[in-house]
């Protein structure tokens, strides 16, 4: 009969693993939720969680790897992404960041002047730091406040909760290994995506193409020997 309290709003950035369990937490929590991701095929999975999905209009294109991650966007459509996201922040309370690319520092989408913009006492936990974060004012190790809006940039959240963190690790190890095993005996299939991915050397000869661009050596059709 005194009234109610209006939900937070929470804004996520990346709907990948992180971010589709914050969308389904924050939801839970009663907060209002939108999601952002430079990959249109995601909009069902945010929006089965509950949440409402950011469409940013991108060039016709695959903006998704083979792995399932998101590609890098050129100069100009990363100008007018972080456009679109300074937007989304200023309307947020919280803003929950999980955007990385594998092998490459984490893209900077909210500028300083974007934190400007939020209201006095709003959050940014910015998961992705660990590759650098998305937040400008993103600090390793460390939560700051800055224009009134306080950053998180704690690099090891799973070890804020080592129990669970081990238990699902352990399940994910276990499972990636009996990839590697056909009736109880070791079977590489080498077709397979998994073990693909997972494959660094074969027969004496680098068989990963990202390996073969870090050591700077030519990727060709043929593995590399060592």
């Amino acid at each position: 009969a005194a009234g109610t309290v209006s939900p937070s709003r929470v804004f996520i950035i990346g709907a990948g693993v992180a971010g589709l369990q914050a969308i389904a937490t924050a939801k839970r929590l009663g907060a209002v939720v939108t999601a952002f991701d430079t990959r249109p095929v995601v909009k069902d999975q945010v929006e089965s969680l509950g949440g409402r999905f950011a469409q940013f209009e991108l060039e016709k294109r695959d903006t998704e790897d083979k792995g399932g991650y998101a590609k890098e966007l050129s100069d100009k459509e990363h100008e007018l992404e972080l456009a679109f996201i300074a937007d989304h922040v200023a309307d947020a309370d919280i803003v929950i960041t999980t955007a990385q690319i594998p092998g490459k520092p984490s893209p900077l989408l909210i500028t300083e002047d974007a934190v400007k913009r939020m209201r006095y006492g709003s959050v940014i936990v910015d998961l992705a730091v660990e590759g650098g974060g998305n937040c400008a004012l993103t600090e390793r190790g460390k939560t700051v406040r800055a224009h009134g809006v306080q950053i998180i940039g704690e690099p090891n959240i799973p070890s804020l909760m080592a129990g669970q963190s081990s238990d699902l690790y352990s399940r994910n190890v276990s499972n990636l290994f009996a990839e590697f095993f056909k009736d109880g005996r070791i079977e590489l299939d080498l077709e397979d995506e998994i073990i693909k991915g997972a494959l660094i050397t074969h027969e004496g000869k680098i068989a990963h193409p990202d390996v073969l661009k870090a050591m700077g050596r030519p990727i060709s059709h043929q593995a590399e020997a060592v």
